[in-house]
């Protein structure tokens, strides 16, 4: 049934990615969660379909479009394979775009071409050992000599940082201005004195590479200094505020999948007589994850529509992410239940999906710190 939410162009996008997704993204899903290593076989086949320029204008290789496609698109990768999607969003809605929205007319002819075609691959780096959600307590410095920027420090938990080609990150120049001492740069793959370190363990999105990047006295060219001195900080909350759109989509993917996986299974198993699917019991678990998808779902798209309008969409990207992370974890909860013991083990796509919904509520901007977010615009708006 088509989506009345989508125009004739965003139905063409969405079954063009799904396709994509059930063809070559989900047969290989558990197989390169095994092998817990980025996999460039995936990055390829969404490099040709387009998806790694979405949102940048063509006149630097991109496809163009707004945050409304990049939604779709999201949503339908992670549907096929959640930690595609967590490469995509990171490559695209983090790196590529921090050089998009704040780097000058010479770094983006320089940078974003290679990003968005897909040949090379972006990273972000901010979160540091110690920091967690208290993302201005950067404790990475970057001391200028000769023109030229030193960085001294380490960040952890970085997504493609050991095969990304441009990384953006976050340093503070002075730390006695706080946040405001904060800037932004572009490091190349391979600088001097820049050590990458692939983290290994994780309970889900296996197949998505995370990293701790550690710089001794690396060297980063004058010309790699992303828009304004000490406004680092501030460009790191603006891609946030948009990001967390994109966390949205994929959540709803990962709990479309999740959905799906248990309406097949709940009409395939057979109980007392019947398929499970007759059982109230069953068919309600059942709607409650069909109402909370399509909530989440509607959320994300106001959220991005609100974007692309040029409205204030920072609460509503908040509440999206609050939302639909949270709905991610319980709708792959209750797929896992309806599948019963042989959810519990992995020869069931719904464990995979199970374990890769928990980070959701974690990165870019924990369930709590949406909260406090969503609390204070809700509390601007009703002054007393």
């Amino acid at each position: 049934m088509p989506d009345p939410m989508l125009n004739e162009e965003e139905r063409m996008l969405q079954t063009l990615v799904r396709d994509f997704a059930d063809r070559e993204l989900a047969p290989r899903a558990r197989e390169v969660d095994e092998l817990e290593e980025f996999d460039w076989q995936n990055w390829n086949g969404m490099a040709r379909l387009g998806l790694t320029g979405i949102a940048i204008d063509p006149v630097y290789g991109g496809g163009g479009g707004g945050y409304r496609q990049v939604a779709i698109a999201m949503e339908e990768v992670a549907r096929g394979d959640s930690a595609a999607s967590t490469g995509l969003i990171a490559h695209l809605s983090l790196g590529t775009s921090t050089i998009y929205r704040f780097g000058n007319e010479e770094q983006k002819q320089r940078f974003i071409p290679s990003l968005a075609s897909g040949k090379g691959v972006a990273a972000w780096a901010l979160t540091e050992p110690g920091g967690g959600s208290d993302a201005a307590a950067l404790q990475t410095t970057a001391q200028q000599r000769d023109g030229t920027w030193f960085l001294n420090g380490s960040k952890m938990f970085i997504t493609n940082a050991d095969v990304a080609e441009s990384m953006v990150v976050f340093a503070n120049q002075d730390r006695s201005q706080g946040y405001r001492g904060i800037s932004a740069f572009v490091v190349p793959q391979g600088a001097p004195g820049m050590t990458v370190t692939p983290l290994h363990g994780k309970m889900g999105m296996r197949a998505s590479s995370t990293n701790e990047i550690v710089f001794q006295d690396t060297p980063v060219p004058g010309e790699n200094l992303l828009g304004e001195q000490g406004r680092g900080f501030r460009y790191a909350m603006e891609i946030l505020d948009s990001s967390r759109i994109m966390i949205a989509a994929q959540c709803v993917g990962i709990g479309q999948a999740a959905l799906e996986e248990a309406l097949r299974y709940a009409q395939q198993r057979e109980s007392f007589g019947r398929p499970i699917a007759q059982h109230q019991a069953v068919q309600f678990m059942l709607a409650d994850m069909a109402a909370s998808v399509h909530a989440a779902r509607t959320c994300t798209m106001q959220a991005a529509t609100l974007k692309d309008d040029g409205q204030d969409y920072i609460n509503e990207a908040s509440i999206a992410k609050l939302i639909a992370s949270e709905m991610c974890v319980d709708v792959t909860s209750k797929a896992v239940q309806v599948h019963g013991g042989y959810g519990y083990f992995k020869d069931s796509p719904v464990e995979r999906l199970f374990r890769d919904a928990r980070v959701t509520t974690i990165y870019e901007g924990t369930s709590e710190v949406q909260r406090l977010l969503i609390a204070r615009q809700t509390l601007a708006q009703y002054p007393i």
